[in-house]
């Protein structure tokens, strides 16, 4: 009897990977401590630190590289985490991952986050969605977002279809620059998106003047990319010690302080730093639990970068 419930459980969580990859999400995070927030827009939970495929997955078919990511992904399930954002313009980065999760039959447990990219037109915007679910192996995700603005009007249409379809379950908006924010803060009071996903980090601090308060009083879920500012601001910490007070935080790393900087602001759901690097992920995973940072420990971290 055992058996056959248990067989039941793992055909129901492939024939419905949204529902539980959500389940699963939720027991890991409970089980190692990772902090979930809500999304506003449903009231569903997801773990704070994400992970981006945006040159990490961008590797050869059976490369060390490759290899290495299956450790990646291990340890961020492992860990805690779930939210994974990939895109059908950052190279073989879908295939790579579709082929990863089903290889590892990971996908019930991941919430996949993938744009229409660099496309004009309703049709050009479904051959590309429905190109993306081929390369990652799966019938829908649970996010689709309007990559950067591009043709904003008929491909945030489109996904609002898709969302009907029960092909996605959650609308977006995409942008990496600061110089950016104006236009987002202005498509997103209109368009109320369920999500934003917008560049962030303790020395690009823009979108803390409106789009994330407006995000907040709307009620939009919120994405953090460029965290670490492409890498750059490891060179800015080199050879510097953390600050004294990090122990006190729970902070043992300078990825760990910049990841934690993001999430302090109250408006901020996750982030999702990209890296092909096991030991780096599990260093990053540890930044999705411990209180928020104070005022003063934020204004101090700004200090410390110069």
């Amino acid at each position: 009897m055992q058996q056959s419930a248990a067989a039941a459980f793992v055909a129901s969580v492939y024939a419905h990977p949204t529902a539980a990859s959500a389940a699963a999400g939720m027991s890991a995070s409970a089980a190692t401590g990772m902090t979930l927030r809500e999304i506003p827009s449903t009231g569903e939970k997801i773990p704070v630190i994400g992970m981006g495929t945006s040159g990490s997955f961008e590797v050869d078919d059976g490369s060390p590289e490759y290899d290495a990511l299956r450790d990646v992904l291990r340890r961020f399930f492992a860990g805690g985490g779930s939210v994974i954002d990939t895109a059908p313009t950052y190279g073989v980065a879908e295939d790579r991952l579709g082929a990863l999760l089903a290889e590892l039959n990971l996908r019930p447990k991941a919430w996949i986050a993938t744009k229409l990219s660099g496309v004009r037109g309703r049709e050009a915007g479904l051959a590309q969605f429905n190109a993306s679910l081929a390369r990652l192996k799966t019938d829908r995700v649970e996010l689709l977002q309007v990559h950067n603005l591009g043709d904003l009007d008929t491909q945030l249409a489109l996904i609002r279809d898709l969302k009907a379809q029960g092909k996605t379950r959650y609308t977006g908006v995409t942008h990496y620059l600061e110089s950016s924010h104006d236009t987002l803060a202005n498509v997103i009071a209109k368009e109320k998106p369920d999500f934003l996903q917008i560049n962030y980090s303790v020395v690009s601090r823009g979108a803390e003047n409106r789009l994330l308060p407006l995000a907040k009083d709307l009620g939009i879920a919120v994405l953090i990319n460029r965290a670490f500012e492409d890498g750059k601001l490891f060179a800015r910490v080199k050879d510097k010690p953390l600050p004294a007070w990090a122990g006190e935080a729970g902070i043992t790393s300078w990825a760990q302080a910049f990841l934690r900087f993001a999430l302090s602001n109250p408006a901020v759901t996750a982030v999702i730093p990209a890296t092909g690097k096991p030991d780096r992920q599990s260093d990053n995973l540890r930044a999705g639990s411990g209180v928020s940072l104070t005022d003063k420990q934020r204004a101090a971290l700004i200090e410390a970068i110069g």
